[in-house]
């Protein structure tokens, strides 16, 4: 997976802006998962498992019960997913970027804003993400690398990558044994605090960008983090700030 660690660190980080981000990102997937079933996370799969994500990545109790009380309020509010493909100034950088938006036409003027005014160049489906994979990824403190194996190997988890680096551990799994990941770890360290639970992409390559082209694609990433439809960014970049 390359420098995945480093990338996903950064792009983590715990600002007040990204905590806000991730917050709204998360009401979101609880609404419509409590609006698609039923609003009770016992009876409703998809519902506990975004509930679940969202407790690990320390998403405050009273986001997740307003997000599901607007629900069973029956809230207006309805969101459809749309993912988007581009690249960075020079070609070199490439970029996803999923999205929950209620007008999608405003969505693609809002994106299409932050390639232009970044040199950027929006792209068709499938002109990027054919390089890269969709994993479960999970973030912790711990480095014990066989017990955590072991753990996940006994748990059936198709385990598909782990790095340890200064008591930090980095583990990749397919997206649909994420859940089954977490329950393992949580047997496995019975006070675990998770820093990163959830489903990701990432790149088969990373590159490296300079000069101008590294302060563009900073621009697109954060004029893009400013867009209230845009739920996740993911790119190739290992070394943006």
């Amino acid at each position: 997976m390359g420098r995945h660690f480093e990338v996903r660190a950064a792009a983590m980080a715990k600002t007040a802006a990204a905590k806000a981000k991730l917050y709204s990102r998360y009401g979101k997937e609880i609404l419509m998962a409590a609006k698609n079933g039923v609003p009770d996370p016992d009876m409703n799969t998809t519902l506990k498992k975004v509930i679940e994500r969202a407790k690990a990545n320390q998403v405050p109790a009273d986001v997740i019960k307003r997000a599901i009380d607007k629900a069973k309020g029956g809230s207006a509010e309805n969101y459809a997913p749309a993912t988007y493909e581009g690249f960075g100034s020079g070609g070199l950088a490439t970029i996803i970027i999923d999205c929950l938006t209620d007008n999608s036409n405003r969505t693609i003027a809002d994106l299409r804003a932050c390639f232009n005014k970044s040199h950027a160049k929006m792209g068709v489906s499938g002109s990027v993400s054919f390089n890269y994979e969709k994993v479960g990824f999970i973030s912790l403190q711990f480095e014990d690398e066989e017990a955590m194996m072991d753990a996940l190997i006994m748990a059936e988890v198709e385990l598909k990558d782990i790095e340890c680096e200064d008591g930090h551990m980095t583990i990749t799994v397919e997206p649909q044994d994420l859940n089954k990941a977490k329950e393992a770890i949580e047997e496995l360290i019975s006070d675990v605090s998770f820093d990163v639970l959830e489903l990701t992409m990432l790149p088969n390559e990373y590159v490296e960008l300079e000069g101008e082209d590294l302060e563009l694609f900073q621009r697109l990433v954060r004029l893009l983090d400013d867009v209230d439809d845009v739920q996740n960014v993911y790119h190739n970049v290992s070394n943006l700030a």
